[in-house]
């Protein structure tokens, strides 16, 4: 297994010269010059994608909502990728000092990629449950996410946006439209997803509404007059534009869109279907694997996990089967531990502070972003998984763990700590803090994101419970192998529905028989694989390349091998396609011989 991810590279991935701190600092013309294009682009960036500028710290742009899915908007990114990608071939890549040639590398790929995905017309599709720009304003709305509610002009920058997302959802309707003449529609179960999510948005009192609620927690600082002034706008543009717009939605998906919508399940029934997948599969994984083969891959590692669970059910002293076993772990009340929402929190609190004393000797490198856990908007919570949303790279806005809590009293314990793990410390808030605060990478790759090695890390954090004094009890240890085999089914159900024909229900029955999620949550995940298909397969792909790497490294360094060397190995270069990160831990391994 690790020989074969050992060897997974991208076609279009040139090997580095030897590593080494001296090549790295040095700086030629063409480094100077192509430094500036790499700021060109991602200024020119930040233009186009302005909530990433938010989301970044950068607050230039708080009041732009570029409405990103019309042709023109479209037209405009590919000239701006196939201008940038002509700008980079004038560089002679073997001229730039390591960083630069990492950086070429990474951006060529990107914008590669970006081009391919524009000749999908994804643009038809604008909204789903689980990803879209009609969730997002909510999220941005409520005062508790990436926009600013601290000043004046933060409460105006956010009203300009809500004015420009109007044209959004109307060009989403007639994008629908036109998506139905082409028969290039959601799922119509998706479709009945989304339903309530834009119904919560419609509320008859204003001061209901989601979007007031940065009027009920004004700054102590703002003048009376200020918040008479800004309490009326905002109320007027919720009133007269916000939901009816929201309405406007919800109608058209009840009375068109659900009954247009198609019944299958994977995208291959979408008349660009098939090829479309074979894209995100490469997109996702940053590699060219076949999809046959992480097909393959995941039955593999499903049967591998499974008989490690067979081992902790024994040794636990269970008698029945291993789905009995799942049933089990989800029904017996001493793994639902908690009464009150404050308690899962504190729970969680009391992992990090069980974890700390080994996190820091396994990590010499660690970031100086703040942290915080928090319990997910209530708005959302009943539609969420825990997640991590990353703080500002000034450190102005901490890294967050959401944790969705519905009832605390069905609140299952048993993978707490590897939920943890994944999404906190040392998973997403340390590789992304670590990649936003290092100056030394240009700009686009200090807030570049690819899921193979981004979630990849995480999932590879799981793995490390016993390292930092984690997974004592065996419960947890089985709620971590719970985890895994979540991610391994994912490469097997993801593919099966959309390339090899799979039903949602067949997707949810095989879930059903190897993890020990219930039917609710279960079904639940499929139907996220639906939405974004291949994004499921980063995971597991990532994590194993992690793992081979690390096994190589001992292998070779043998008592010269370091875990806090190797972390800081992988992380010190921020998010990179698997090809690019092997070829720097194997020169890294060369090094240190």
């Amino acid at each position: 297994m690790k020989n074969f991810l050992l060897l997974i590279s991208l076609s279009f991935f040139i090997s580095c010269a030897s590593n080494g701190n001296k090549e790295n600092a040095t700086f030629g013309n063409d480094d100077i010059r192509i430094d500036s294009l790499f700021k060109k682009y991602y200024e020119q960036r930040l233009h186009l994608f302005p909530l990433e500028a938010t989301q970044n710290g950068d607050h230039r742009f708080d009041d732009q909502l570029p409405n990103n899915i019309t042709q023109s908007f479209r037209d405009t990114l590919k000239n701006f990728y196939a201008s940038t990608l002509d700008l980079l071939a004038e560089f002679d890549r073997a001229a730039l000092n390591l960083n630069n040639q990492t950086s070429f590398d990474i951006l060529q790929w990107d914008l590669n990629e970006n081009l391919e995905a524009l000749k999908f017309p994804d643009q038809l599709m604008p909204i789903n449950q689980f990803w879209s720009l009609s969730i997002t304003m909510g999220q941005l709305g409520a005062g508790s996410g990436i926009q600013p509610f601290e000043t004046v002009k933060d409460y105006e920058n956010f009203l300009m946006r809500a004015h420009r997302f109007i044209p959004w959802c109307d060009t989403s309707i007639a994008n629908m439209k036109r998506g139905i003449v082409q028969s290039v529609t959601l799922a119509q179960v998706l479709a009945k997803k989304v339903l309530p999510q834009l119904q919560s948005m419609i509320v008859s009192d204003v001061h209901k509404s989601i979007f007031h609620m940065p009027l009920d927690n004004f700054p102590a600082s703002f003048s009376e007059a200020n918040k008479k002034r800004l309490t009326d706008e905002y109320e007027k543009t919720i009133s007269t534009e916000l939901i009816p717009a929201y309405k406007r939605l919800a109608d058209f998906f009840i009375t068109t869109y659900i009954p247009a919508c198609r019944t299958s399940t994977g995208i291959n029934a979408l008349p660009f279907g098939k090829d479309y997948y074979n894209f995100l599969a490469q997109q996702w994984t940053t590699t060219t694997l076949t999809t046959d083969s992480i097909f393959n891959l995941g039955q593999s590692e499903v049967a591998r996990i499974r008989n490690e669970m067979e081992v902790i059910k024994n040794e636990l002293g269970f008698k029945g089967t291993l789905k009995e076993f799942f049933k089990f772990v989800n029904t017996d009340k001493k793994y639902y531990p908690f009464k009150t929402d404050s308690e899962v929190i504190q729970g969680f609190r009391k992992i990090y502070e069980t974890e700390k004393p080994m996190v820091n000797k396994m990590f010499s490198v660690q970031p100086k972003s703040p942290f915080r856990i928090q319990q997910t908007e209530e708005f959302r919570a009943s539609s969420s998984s825990a997640e991590y949303q990353q703080g500002s790279a000034d450190g102005s806005r901490p890294g967050i763990f959401y944790v969705p809590i519905v009832d605390a009293t069905k609140f299952n314990s048993i993978a707490m700590e590897t939920l943890f793990l994944h999404e906190a410390i040392p998973g997403h808030h340390f590789q992304i803090s670590l990649q936003q605060e290092n100056k030394e990478l240009p700009d686009f790759r200090r807030f570049i994101w690819y899921g193979a090695y981004g979630e990849g890390w995480a999932l590879y954090s799981e793995s490390l419970g016993n390292e930092v004094g984690l997974y004592t009890d065996p419960i947890q240890k089985f709620g971590n192998l719970s985890e895994e085999m979540h991610r391994a089914i994912r490469l097997v159900v993801d593919i099966g529905m959309h390339i090899k024909g799979w039903t949602r229900e067949q997707a949810i029955q095989f879930c059903m028989e190897n993890e020990a999620e219930s039917e609710a949550d279960i079904t639940s995940e499929i139907e996220r694989y639906m939405a974004i298909p291949g994004q499921a397969l980063a995971y597991k792909i990532g994590q194993l390349k992690i793992i081979a790497l690390r096994n190589e490294a001992e292998k070779q360094l043998g008592s010269k091998f370091s875990y806090p060397e190797f972390h800081n190995q992988v992380l010190k270069d921020g998010c990179l396609p698997l090809a690019i990160l092997e070829s720097n831990i194997m020169n890294w391994i060369k090094s240190e011989k």
